[in-house]
């Protein structure tokens, strides 16, 4: 098992659990994606992987469809992706990922929760060198396709580490290579049940019980936030692997 693997398998956001949280990430995501790319999934592969993970996050049809519908109102609200990054308390590296219609009131609450906890907002870019931005697809095996075999192929298109078990498989790729993986993917007939990217640390930094739980008080602030899409973060994970 490879390094991006071992640490997915480790961070397990809370709000993940929460699944009206679940949709409301999703549909901000379909929102721009149609904006972007229009509303017919079949010309727009952004938005099918999308609708994939509706389904794989069991969000109603109904749902995903109003979320495209709402997108192609012309005075629906522009979200736009804006990506924050800053130390937390004990040097503990924060990449915060979020979708919004007002960047005022979201780069004010961001740095408020730096402020308040020990912490700071820096300045963008700041922290690429300590996280990989990845591509991540997961799909069904494939009778006849061994895993080297796909592994093998899939190097050409930026794939650098695949994780199987009985009922799916992980493919861990480059960031600018996702449109390659996924037309590849559908090209040769696999069933992709969700695809997203995440920023995988390159060094995780041990922290104390009582360091860890400060930490978490920020990191929970950043993901009530509902602007917020995602929260990366290079603190170890703990003993059990429970990891916020």
């Amino acid at each position: 098992m490879g390094r991006a693997f071992e640490y997915r398998k480790a961070r397990k956001l809370k709000r993940w659990g929460n699944m009206s949280r679940t949709f409301t990430k999703i549909g901000k995501e379909i929102t721009i994606a149609v904006k972007a790319g229009g509303a017919d999934p079949v010309m727009n592969p952004r938005l099918r992987v999308l609708m994939q993970n509706a389904k794989a996050a069991n969000m109603p049809k109904d749902t995903v469809e109003r979320a495209i519908k709402k997108a192609t109102d012309k005075d629906a609200g522009d979200y736009k992706e804006i990506v924050y990054e800053g130390y937390g308390p004990f040097g503990i590296a924060i990449v915060v990922e979020t979708a919004t219609d007002n960047n005022t009131r979201t780069v004010a609450n961001v740095r408020s929760y730096f402020n308040k906890h020990g912490g700071s907002l820096g300045t963008s870019g700041s922290l690429t060198f300590l996280f990989e931005h990845k591509s991540v697809f997961k799909i069904k095996p494939k009778d006849g396709v061994s895993i080297e075999d796909l592994e093998l192929e899939l190097i050409d298109y930026g794939v650098d580490e695949v994780v199987a078990d009985e009922e799916e498989i992980v493919l861990y790729g480059a960031f600018e290579e996702f449109a390659n993986i996924q037309k590849y993917l559908e090209d040769n007939g696999f069933e992709i049940n969700g695809a997203e990217f995440e920023r995988i640390p390159n060094d995780l930094k041990e922290v104390t019980p009582e360091q860890r739980a400060q930490i978490e008080k920020l990191l929970e602030k950043f993901e009530d936030d509902e602007d917020v899409q995602n929260v990366y973060h290079n603190m170890k994970e703990d003993e059990e692997g429970d990891e916020e």
